[in-house]
């Protein structure tokens, strides 16, 4: 890895990298928090008091130590998973940087995979928020170990004591305050006693209260009833062993521009955050989808390790985040990759779904601890860490490396569906030549979104999580990938039926000398049940019809019918009966009876006519309680019909089930997030085909 400049992602080799260090000295912390809350300039603030780098934030180019996306450099704010890794006090951090906006969770749920466990960044100022709440509900979905850390406590109108209390009501009970402000702005520790306030002695004893209830040390519990003095170094042994169960989550404060609180940070990330040993590795399977067991956090172990993070550098080429679960990673050893069959390309396959979309087997190069922009090679990743891995050509995120003699598979996180199609289409030969190429590097980096080529329309779909996600990554395949791209409006595709019964003649009589073309068919016709498509049978009597050509004539109907009979619209749930025609001994073909039954099928349409049918979607929407009425009013806006809804009293939410055109579902994931402020979710599948009001069919193009 030669130092380069001038990359697009900026990425650096560097040297002083951390020494590799044994499972119970390593710690990976994941930063969640809403946008605006401060997580990225608190990291930076880590790593420079760590002695890391010489200088971190925010500097003339607009690069910092962590936001190395050209996209997050414009907009200012984090749009993907970064990660620095520092050693403090003997231990070797790695702090995961994840973005706040709800459009990328996708990179958030690849951090909680990677961390063991989370920081929970909560502005002073801004508080706790429905957004704020949903972040902790995905950290406690995969039982991850948590934190508080209140930021900005600094600025103007921040209320400390407010947001505390606010945590405690959303988070629950075994939130408590680890210091407490001074009067003179300093920070106090409550593990040790300071008589002569009140309120302190409160909060320090619910706060020890706690900590011996989390860590179930009755030892210290009788010591502490018995009102024995208690040492600061045995409360914060049993601290680390209750953050560890996941239900005590200490709150801290810190201010990252005076660099408050950020040695006191440091010190509990080392002393009272989980090792990898202490968080259970993730299942494994053989590539068949056999159960193969369960790891351990072992260096000597099999080699198992996942990417978590996908970039693609212009220099170093494609460039893996990996964590280490088991074995130890060391450069220039073949290793076996195997996705999980996320999308991309595919988009019959659903996120979640245990099916590996590919193999190979590849040989490591060099591997690098991640500061940054800054990759500083090691010369080993052990169990429980993580490193970057350069050139593992076909490695996506979610990809697992293992030893090719015994290759495993880590079943990937979960993943939403992204819902808001986006039509994306070259604006010259040139880019269409590339666009193809940079597509499925976007997909490898990104498995949040899916890319689908739509047979009924032509059109080629990128679809995303939401409005944020979307910007991204038109940004990047405009900027990093160099392609210029259009975005049309994205087509519903519409059908017809005949609109009642007919019976009709098609005749295709031709003679041009020599053997001539001679096919009679007659058909009846009337619209079928929904979803029936094309039904053809016959009822020939007294061979009319050869019936070596009754395939023929259902041969035309069919393909007529895709084709449509009026444009592209194809025709759709039909009953077409063969009853009578006529054929000729020489003259009468395949070929003829084909064409007469087409010919009798656009005969049906002139004589029946037609309805266009548009397509609907089985909905469903789940949402706060407090959105409810807001979301109901949007749908009814939205043609839809509700067919019933089921509250979850405990998550305080509502899943709202309907039947919705999918013409009124193109903007839906924009308006969900407006009328929900951020945290309502929904998902669709196909329910089929009803008549299009005349309202709709009038502002459709002529087909």
């Amino acid at each position: 890895m030669a130092t380069h400049g001038g990359s697009s992602n900026g990425n650096r080799t560097g040297s002083g990298a951390p020494a590799p260090r044994p499972p119970d000295r390593v710690r990976n912390v994941a930063l969640v928090g809403r946008a605006g809350a401060g997580k990225t300039t608190l990291a930076e603030a880590l790593v420079a008091a760590t002695g890391a780098l010489p200088r971190c934030g925010r500097v003339e180019d607009g690069t910092t130590c962590l936001d190395t996306d050209e996209v997050e450099v414009r907009l200012q704010h984090s749009v993907s998973l970064a990660a620095a890794t520092v050693e403090h006090a003997g231990h070797r951090v790695t702090l995961l940087d994840t973005p706040g906006a709800p459009d990328f969770v996708g990179e958030l749920r690849a951090a909680l995979r990677a961390a063991d466990a989370a920081l929970f960044v909560v502005s002073a100022v801004a508080g706790v928020d429905a957004g704020t709440v949903a972040l902790w509900d995905e950290c406690r979905a995969v039982g991850l170990p948590r934190a508080v850390v209140v930021t900005q406590v600094d600025r103007p109108r921040a209320d400390v004591p407010a947001v505390v209390r606010s945590c405690r009501e959303q988070f629950g009970a075994g939130v408590h305050p680890l210091h407490v402000l001074d009067a003179d702005g300093g920070l106090s520790s409550l593990l040790e006693p300071r008589p002569g306030d009140p309120e302190r002695d409160r909060l320090r004893a619910e706060l020890i209260e706690g900590v011996i209830a989390e860590s179930e040390d009755e030892s210290l519990m009788d010591r502490y009833l018995a009102g024995e003095p208690i040492e600061v170094a045995d409360l914060v042994a049993d601290l680390e062993t209750a953050v560890a169960r996941g239900d005590f989550h200490p709150v801290l404060c810190a201010a990252a521009p005076t660099g408050l609180g950020v040695g006191e940070l440091l010190d509990l990330l080392v002393s009272a955050f989980p090792s990898p040993l202490e968080r259970p590795c993730p299942p494994v399977d053989r590539p068949d989808g056999r159960p193969a067991g369960h790891l351990a956090c072992d260096p000597a172990g099999p080699l198992v390790a996942e990417v978590v993070k996908t970039t693609t550098d212009p220099y170093l080429g494609r460039i893996s985040l990996v964590r280490v679960f088991s074995g130890t990673l060391r450069p220039d050893v073949p290793v076996h990759v195997a996705g999980p069959g996320w999308g991309g390309l595919h988009p019959d396959r659903h996120p979640g779904r245990h099916e590996l979309d590919h193999e190979a087997d590849e040989r490591v190069g060099g591997i690098a601890c991640v500061l940054g922009s800054v990759l500083r090679p090691v010369t080993e990743c052990p169990a429980g860490d993580l490193c970057a891995v350069a050139r593992l050509t076909s490695a996506e995120t979610g990809d697992t490396l293992s030893d090719p003699a015994h290759p495993l598979v880590v079943p990937p996180w979960s993943l939403p569906e992204p819902q808001l199609p986006v039509a994306v289409e070259a604006a010259s030969r040139t880019d269409e030549d590339r666009l193809a190429g940079a597509l499925t590097r976007l997909a490898a980096e990104d498995p949040a979104v899916r890319l689908e080529r739509r047979a009924d329309t032509g059109q080629l779909l990128l679809w995303c999580v939401g409005d944020a996600h979307a910007e991204v990554l038109l940004d990047r395949l405009r900027g990093r990938c160099g392609v210029a791209v259009q975005t049309p409006p994205v087509q519903v595709p519409m059908v017809e039926t005949l609109a009642g019964p007919a019976t009709v003649t098609g005749r295709h009589v031709k003679q041009s000398g020599g053997h001539g073309q001679y096919a009679v068919v007659v058909l009846e016709g009337r619209p079928g049940p929904p979803g029936s498509g094309v039904t053809f049978s016959q009822r020939v009597v007294g061979g009319a019809v050869p019936t070596q050509f009754h395939g023929s004539v259902e041969k035309g109907v069919r393909a007529q019918a895709a084709r449509g009979v009026g444009g592209d619209r194809p025709l759709v749930d039909v009953e077409v009966v063969l009853v009578d025609g006529k054929a000729h001994s020489v003259d009468s073909s395949d070929a003829a009876f084909a064409a007469a039954g087409a010919l009798a099928v656009r005969e049906l349409a002139a004589a029946a006519g037609t309805r266009v049918l548009e397509p609907w979607c089985a909905v469903e929407v789940t949402v706060p309680a407090e959105h409810l009425g807001p979301v109901l009013g949007d749908l009814a806006g939205r043609r839809a019909r509700v067919t019933g809804s089921v509250a979850d009293p405990e998550r305080d939410e509502t899943t709202v089930h309907a039947e919705v055109p999918e013409r009124e579902l193109l903007e839906y994931a924009r308006a969900l997030r407006s009328v929900s402020h951020g945290t309502g979710r929904f998902t669709r599948r196909p329910l089929g085909h009803e008549p299009a009001p005349p309202a709709v069919v009038a502002d459709l193009q002529p087909a």
